[in-house]
């Protein structure tokens, strides 16, 4: 059980396993809706083979839904071979990143952004696969969001990246 902010235990929202889930509802940003509320489909928790994981987190960003993009990705980052765990990683990143941007939280986006490309960029120097991603495109895309966002840190859709 948690402690709720009045001192008074809450339960959480678990599945069969007893592993805490979250049933609530949420809007295309992530943030929680009150229960009873009709928000997005939520997205699965498993993770998905890599193509499935690319294919579903570009149809969610062009959705406008980078959040959902990013649980995506990090569903396949958690369930990786570890020397992929940068790319999955980076990948979640850019879109919490987005979400950020979008919620307003330029420093947010701009640490989620920096710590994305640095990965990105690692992984792209290596020899292991990117699954026709085009890491350079990507990576790019990062660089230009991270100028902009410091020149103009009001918040904006930037648009999908490159997936």
């Amino acid at each position: 059980m948690d402690q709720g902010c009045d001192g008074d235990t809450v339960g959480r929202d678990r599945d069969a396993a007893g592993r805490a889930r979250q049933a609530r509802p949420r809007d295309r940003l992530g943030r929680p809706l009150p229960y009873g509320s009709v928000g997005v489909e939520p997205v699965s928790e498993e993770p998905l083979p890599p193509g499935p994981t690319i294919l579903t987190a570009r149809a969610l960003l062009a959705q406008g839904r980078p959040f959902s993009a990013h649980e995506v990705f990090e569903a396949r980052w958690k369930d990786a071979p570890d020397a992929e765990r940068d790319l999955w990683q980076g990948l979640a990143q850019l879109c919490v990143g987005s979400t950020h941007r979008e919620r307003g939280n330029a420093k947010g986006a701009r640490t989620l952004w920096q710590r994305a490309l640095g990965r990105l960029t690692a992984y792209a120097a290596t020899d292991e696969p990117t699954y026709d991603l085009d890491l350079e495109a990507i990576t790019g895309w990062l660089a230009r969001q991270l100028v902009t966002l410091g020149s103009d840190p009001t918040p904006a859709r930037p648009g999908p990246p490159p997936l």
